[in-house]
């Protein structure tokens, strides 16, 4: 269960340091003309920022509880450190997924693509429907699967981590929480998701599968 592993992170590591903003690896205006500045500038500033300090809160919190035994607590402190961690989480890999940089995948990746998906455009089209489909705010991603060595498509919830909730590693993730677009796309989710392909950095996503295949 995702609150039973953070319980014993926060246990095991009593002097770590707080989670943290990861800086961008490009400037805000970067991604321009599929993501303004506008946008960027308030979603890793503002609400990334609110994922990191609630979170930091909450974990304080926990050890907290954990210390006295303060079961009850500890249950209930939960649900934030499954929202806010997954928030961090989840866009802490989105900044790295995306690049102002063209890039394709590696031979490596393009091989499970095409036999995960058949090609590249396949992988394109079937995580765009899901992604757009999605009721209310959440996350589509291509995930890789331990157990049988596939590719897989998954959508979730708010925001719920794809590894802690459904066991799938991720390796590609499109926010479409209303903030991630909304101030640009407007309610045309579809344009804000086709978009964003041209600004996926493959790199990054080949390195995440590279690493998934290696344990």
């Amino acid at each position: 269960m995702f609150i039973l592993r953070q319980i014993g992170t926060v246990v095991a590591r009593n002097a770590r340091s707080k989670h943290t903003l990861p800086d961008l690896p490009y400037d805000y205006a970067a991604l321009e003309p599929v993501i303004s500045r506008e946008i960027m500038n308030l979603h890793h500033s503002k609400h990334h920022q609110t994922y990191v300090t609630n979170l930091n809160a909450a974990e304080e919190k926990l050890k907290a509880a954990v210390e006295k035994g303060d079961v009850n607590t500890q249950i209930s402190l939960a649900p934030a450190i499954k929202f806010n961690g997954g928030g961090h989480l989840n866009h802490s890999i989105f900044w790295q997924n995306l690049s102002p940089s063209k890039s394709e995948p590696s031979p490596e990746l393009s091989s499970a693509i095409n036999s995960s998906f058949g090609n590249l455009e396949n992988l394109k089209k079937q995580l765009s429907a899901v992604t757009v489909a999605i009721q209310g705010s959440g996350w589509g991603w291509l995930g890789y699967e331990k157990q049988t060595g596939l590719l897989r498509i998954a959508t979730c919830s708010n925001q719920d981590p794809l590894e802690g909730t459904i066991g799938l590693v991720p390796l590609f993730g499109i926010d479409v929480w209303e903030h991630a677009y909304y101030l640009q796309y407007k309610n045309v989710r579809a344009d804000y998701v086709k978009a964003i392909f041209d600004i996926v950095n493959w790199k990054d996503v080949s390195e995440r599968y590279r690493k998934a295949t290696s344990h």
